[in-house]
C-alpha cells in the first residue's frame, strides 16, 4: 500500500458505511490499489512511531539500547539513520517496547527492562527527541508486580497509564492495568483490571499455554469514546492479532464492567478467530504491537471517521518461517479507519459504537 493513496474522500468513506457493519471489505476494494503492505527494511517489533508537525519519530530496541529515527514519512523511517538516545548503562538483561509519546515540550519513553519476574516499567525524559535523555526513572506502579508496554495518555482531562502484567508474582496470564497519573511519570491510587485473557479467541495458544493481553494503545473515537487496541495471543506464533476495548458513553476508564471487548480479532493472520465481517491478513502472519501514528502520540489528536490514517505494527512475512519466530518479526506500515454501529457483546449485555478496521 502506497503512502499516497492513504486518505480516501468523505464520499468514499460513505459508500463504505453503507455496506453495513457484517459485510467484508478487503484493502483492495478500500484503496483502489495494491493490497500489498509495506514491509519496512527495519527487522524488529513492537513498532512506536509518532507524528511531530510533518517528522515522523520512532523508538526501538536493539541490543538493549534504545534508539531514535526521524523521517518525513512513516516508510521513510527505514532508510533514516537511527540515534541511540539510551545505553542500558546498568546492564539489564532485557529491554522491551519503547513507547514515544511528546507531553508539552518534553518527550518521554517508557520502555520495559529487567529480567524473568523482575522485569519493570522505567522512563526516560528530554526535550529533544533524538538527544539529551535523561537517565532511567522506575515508574511506581501500585503493587510493583511484573510489567511492561506501559504508555501515558490524558483523557477527558485526567491523567492515566496503562500496561500488561501480572496480577500475582508468577506468570499465569497477562492482564490489561490502568491507574491514574498526577504527572506524565508519577501514577496514583490503585491499579485496575480492564481486560483478561479470558475470550475463547485469546486463549488459542497451546505451545506453551501462557494467555497474553498485552502492547494496550489508546485512541478516542468519532463520538469522543476511549478504546484501548491491545495484542491478544502470544507474539511467538502466528495467532498473535489486535483486539479491541471500547469504554462504553459516560464510562469509568478503571471500572472494568464499563469496558466491552470485541467479539474476536480485528487484526491477525488466523482467519478462525476473526470477529464476523473481519478478514485475516494476506501477506504478514504474528501481526500486533501496532502504533497510530498520532499527532504527539496523544489520544485527543485521534482522526475522525472518513479517511484511512496511519498505522505501524510487527509481523512476520507469511512465506517464512523463521525458528524461533520472534527472530523473523519486521516493521510494518499499513493503514486503520473508524468503522461505525458495531456491537460488541459481553454475555447477555451488549454495547454498539465505534470499531477499527485495519488494512495491510
Amino acid at each position: 500500500m502506497r503512502v499516497l493513496n492513504r486518505l480516501l474522500g468523505l464520499a468514499l468513506f460513505a459508500s463504505l458505511q453503507a455496506c453495513g457493519p457484517q459485510e467484508e471489505v478487503r484493502a483492495d476494494e478500500v484503496i483502489g490499489s495494491s493490497t500489498q503492505d509495506i514491509q519496512l527494511s527495519i527487522k524488529n517489533a513492537d513498532p512506536s512511531v509518532i507524528r511531530v508537525d510533518s517528522t515522523y519519530i520512532s523508538a526501538e530496541v536493539d541490543a538493549g539500547r534504545i534508539y531514535v529515527r526521524m523521517a518525513s514519512s512513516v516508510n521513510g523511517l527505514a532508510s533514516a539513520v537511527r540515534q541511540q538516545v539510551w545505553g542500558n548503562p546498568s546492564g539489564w538483561a532485557e529491554v522491551w517496547a519503547p513507547e514515544i509519546i511528546k507531553d508539552g515540550t518534553t518527550y518521554y519513553i517508557y520502555f520495559t527492562a529487567g529480567a524473568g519476574s523482575a522485569h519493570r516499567m522505567y522512563y526516560i525524559k528530554s526535550t529533544s527527541p533524538n538527544t539529551g535523555y535523561s537517565a532511567a526513572g522506575l515508574m511506581s506502579l501500585p503493587d510493583n508486580k511484573w510489567a511492561i508496554d506501559g504508555t501515558a495518555f490524558i483523557y477527558n482531562g485526567q491523567r492515566y497509564f496503562v500496561w500488561s502484567g501480572w496480577v500475582g508474582d508468577t506468570n499465569g496470564e497477562q492482564t490489561l492495568f490502568i491507574a491514574r497519573m498526577t504527572s506524565p511519570t508519577t501514577v496514583s491510587g490503585a491499579r485496575y483490571v480492564i481486560s483478561q485473557p479470558r475470550e475463547w479467541w485469546e486463549k488459542v495458544d497451546v505451545n506453551p499455554p501462557t494467555r497474553v493481553n498485552e502492547g494496550p494503545e489508546p485512541i478516542i473515537d468519532p463520538s469522543g469514546q476511549l478504546h484501548i487496541v491491545y495484542s491478544a495471543n502470544g507474539s511467538w506464533d502466528t495467532n498473535y492479532c489486535l483486539a479491541d476495548l471500547r469504554l462504553r458513553a459516560g464510562g469509568d476508564p478503571t471500572y472494568v464492567w464499563d469496558w466491552y471487548k470485541s467479539n474476536g480479532c480485528l487484526f491477525g493472520s488466523n482467519g478462525g478467530i476473526m470477529m464476523s465481517g473481519w478478514n485475516a491478513t494476506l501477506y504478514a502472519k504474528g501481526v500486533g504491537h501496532h502504533s497510530f501514528v498520532l499527532l504527539n502520540g496523544d489520544p485527543n489528536t485521534s482522526p475522525p471517521a472518513g479517511p484511512q490514517f496511519p498505522l505501524a505494527f510487527h509481523g512476520v512475512p507469511k512465506n517464512e518461517y523463521p525458528s524461533p519466530f520472534w527472530s523473523g518479526r519486521y516493521w510494518y506500515s499499513g493503514t486503520f479507519q473508524w468503522w461505525g454501529n458495531i456491537t460488541y457483546t459481553r454475555g447477555t449485555a451488549s454495547n454498539t459504537g465505534w470499531s477499527l478496521k485495519f488494512y495491510e
